[in-house]
């Protein structure tokens, strides 16, 4: 039964926690083991050949300290000797305090420690405390270990020694005050230690709070010994939020490395070594045409002008000529007219051409040359236009002439027409000039209306500034008033 009983116990103590700490300062334990016997009968410490007798035992402990704390224990179970000659065997309860110095922190998995302390049994299943019953445990030391089985379990080994104020459970006492011939005894235990505290750790990351240096770490995420999430290469951005945790790099970049410091991850940047811009995936653009130098085929473009996906220069019209010095970039066109056509082959492009559908000359701004009997012709009619005396109002014998002239600027379409209106000295200087520039935009009017584009007639009135004749003679006067009718291009 008490094999049975002691078997309980040992099965009943893999319910524990891990050793007590400055957060979780009592613990329980449940111990069993074995007892050995020293007295006048013999010795049998770590003998296998004798019998040896169980207990069981709880177990109340209180941290002092990192490496001390104090435990009580209280054991129950049956002591004697059995060598098949001499015997001895008695059942007892036992009580001792002891202060225990563990080597080692409670951070660490294996926690070996020594203790000493004071004690008491008593031989007396009823617990009659007559003097004859107990004997005092002075002293009582040993050594033992801890294992963490679980960040919950501690399984605790120990070995203790128990020295005597007597010399008389054996029913032999012939100590006479020797210590060293006093009744000792020798426990071998083994049980788990249960703690009873619980620290608060607000952020559950198996720090509390009281040692946690970042009491808010997200749930799920590894940390250190300090409660603060893991940092691997050591970059300031925690593992969790690292987007290259195994290298060091840079907060801006959620930890990734940035060697040219552009402001681009590494991973990302197509020009790691060289500084770039984000529009260009970390390349460098020398000439600034859009096109990274890593592409661009043409990094001496001129700034402003249009590229291709290549760094060149756009030739929009395929004609040869690039848009930066293409005249007609929409338009395809000869490299000796900078790309722009020339319908009629005149050697005058089109975009400068007044008459493009006509072979001209580029003096006649790509207009033919206006025939010889049309120029003299063009200068006749200006000699047969008359007005009103001292009017604008042409006479109708004019009005013919004016509608050959009209023919003829049809002719040449690209010509445009100077109107020149001029008197003699008879009267004032201003009303001389007024009437001159009056009579030059009558001519010009009537031409209007005769179908003649307005940009192409200018009217200019000159008074009597431009004699061509004697004004003091009538021939002379005559001769200067008159219409004078110059073509241009």
């Amino acid at each position: 039964m008490k094999k049975l009983l002691l078997l309980g116990i040992c099965i009943a103590s893999i319910c524990s926690t891990k050793a007590q700490t400055e957060e979780k300062k009592w613990s329980v334990g449940v111990h069993g083991g074995l007892t050995q016997f020293n007295s006048d009968l013999g010795r049998d410490w770590y003998k296998t050949d004798n019998t040896m007798y169980a207990f069981g035992g709880v177990s109340l402990s209180r941290y002092l300290s990192k490496l001390f704390d104090a435990n009580l224990l209280i054991s129950k179970g049956t002591i004697g000797y059995n060598d098949g000659i001499s015997s001895f065997k008695s059942d007892f309860n036992a009580a001792s305090l002891s202060l225990r110095f563990n080597v080692v922190a409670p951070e660490y998995i294996i926690r070996p420690y020594v203790f000493a302390g004071v004690g008491t049994i008593l031989f007396d299943n009823d617990i009659n405390f007559h003097k004859e019953d107990y004997d005092y445990i002075l002293p009582s030391a040993g050594a033992g270990i801890n294992f963490r089985l679980t960040p919950e379990i501690m399984l605790n080994i120990q070995e203790t020694f128990m020295f005597s104020n007597t010399d008389r459970r054996d029913g032999i006492d012939n100590a006479d005050g020797n210590f060293k011939k006093k009744d000792s005894y020798l426990t071998h235990m083994a049980g788990l230690t249960i703690n009873m505290g619980n620290s608060k750790d607000s952020d559950n990351d198996g720090v509390p709070d009281k040692k946690d240096n970042c009491a808010d770490t997200p749930a799920g995420v590894s940390v250190d010994k300090m409660g603060c999430p893991l940092d691997k290469d050591s970059d300031g951005v925690a593992d969790y939020l690292d987007t290259c945790p195994e290298v060091s790099g840079s907060k801006l970049l959620n930890g990734c490395p940035d060697k040219d410091n552009d402001g681009i991850a590494d991973a990302d940047d197509r020009c790691p070594e060289q500084a770039g811009t984000t529009m260009l995936r970390g390349c460098p653009d020398a000439d600034g045409d859009g096109v990274a130098d890593l592409d661009d085929i043409c990094p001496n473009t001129k700034p402003g002008t249009k590229v291709d996906t290549k760094g060149c220069a756009s030739d929009s019209d395929n004609d040869g000529v690039t848009d930066d010095i293409d005249r007609c970039p929409t338009v395809a066109g000869p490299a000796s007219l900078k790309g722009c056509p020339d319908t009629d082959g005149d050697g005058v492009a089109d975009i400068d051409d007044r008459c493009p559908n006509s072979k001209g000359s580029a003096e006649n701004k790509g207009c033919p040359e206006i025939a010889k009997v049309d120029a003299v012709r063009i200068t006749y009619i200006g000699s047969k236009i008359f007005f009103e005396n001292n009017s604008d109002k042409l006479k109708v014998a004019s009005l013919s002439q004016l509608d050959e002239l009209t023919k003829i600027l049809n002719k040449y379409e690209g010509a445009n027409l100077t109107i020149e209106g001029h008197t003699d000295y008879n009267g004032s200087d201003e009303f001389n000039q007024t009437l001159s520039q009056k009579r030059a935009d009558s001519v010009k009017f009537y031409l209007v209306e005769k179908g003649i584009a307005d940009t192409r007639l200018t009217g200019i009135g000159y008074g009597e500034s431009k004699p061509i004749a004697d004004n003091k003679t009538a021939l002379g006067r005559a001769k200067n008033r008159r219409v004078e009718l110059k073509t241009t291009y």
